[in-house]
């Protein structure tokens, strides 16, 4: 089967950085995309819709879901809405584990799961989730990469489960990206960026394409016989260790 034109894809955390380069990309393969996000796009399209929705909030996303797959047919689903809330492990706090917890991996299965039904009814879906280079092991990052790693292992489960619907699950690990929330923590032009990105093996820092185009590939019709796997699209980063 092939990916309905006349369908949609999902894309969380869709209003700025990677989120936004991901639906431009997939518009720009000629699919319809709407955007769950808590803030208003960067970007505007006649192929694009816009929800406002706190994918924190259960009850919030639940019926997001519900009111999206009433009126639309959903063929893919790209999670990248994400924050990091860094902290060393004696100050990473049980409140930010359930709040990653129920943004990186509750919002995501409850949206997976609405959109199910339509999805096997087609015998074709695309879920994608963006985790992070982080889950093998960062500084300062406990309870994100717990909730990181997490999806792996919802996705792979999925690819199990939902491989004979020809529904494929698969996650990407992005490294270093460039984003406002990358120079939150690495302010541009400073020393601390460029020894970062001479730490990497192809020696720069990724950009919101790089993972857009990753993605690309997950989404399309292409990609059938790829399931249960995870890219790590980091420049080589997840084979030693980087420090941000």
């Amino acid at each position: 089967m092939k990916m309905d034109k006349d369908s949609i894809t999902i894309v969380t955390g869709g209003a700025a950085g990677i989120g936004a380069a991901i639906c431009r990309r997939l518009m720009d393969d000629g699919l319809r995309v709407l955007i769950i996000d808590c803030k208003k796009p960067e970007i505007a399209d006649s192929r694009l819709e816009f929800v406002r929705a706190d994918l924190a909030d259960r009850m919030e996303t639940a019926e997001t879901a519900r009111e999206i797959v009433e009126r639309r047919r959903v063929s893919g689903i790209v999670h990248n809405a994400g924050v990091i809330r860094p902290a060393p492990v004696e100050d990473s706090s049980l409140d930010d584990l359930d709040y990653l917890t129920e943004l990186h991996l509750a919002s995501m299965s409850t949206l997976v799961k609405a959109a199910l039904p339509a999805m096997k009814s087609a015998k074709f879906g695309r879920i994608v989730g963006i985790s992070s280079r982080g889950a093998l092991g960062l500084s300062m990052r406990t309870n994100y990469a717990a909730t990181k790693a997490g999806m792996m292992g919802m996705l792979r489960t999925w690819a199990l489960e939902l491989g004979p619907f020809g529904i494929t699950a698969n996650c990407i690990a992005p490294g270093p990206i460039e984003t406002r929330m990358f120079h939150e923590i690495v302010p541009e032009g400073s020393e601390r960026k460029k020894a970062l990105a001479a730490s990497i093996p192809v020696r720069r820092v990724g950009a919101p394409e790089d993972v857009a185009n990753a993605v690309s590939f997950f989404i399309s019709a292409d990609a059938s016989f790829v399931t249960g796997q995870t890219l790590y699209v980091c420049g080589g980063s997840s084979v030693g260790s980087v420090v941000i």
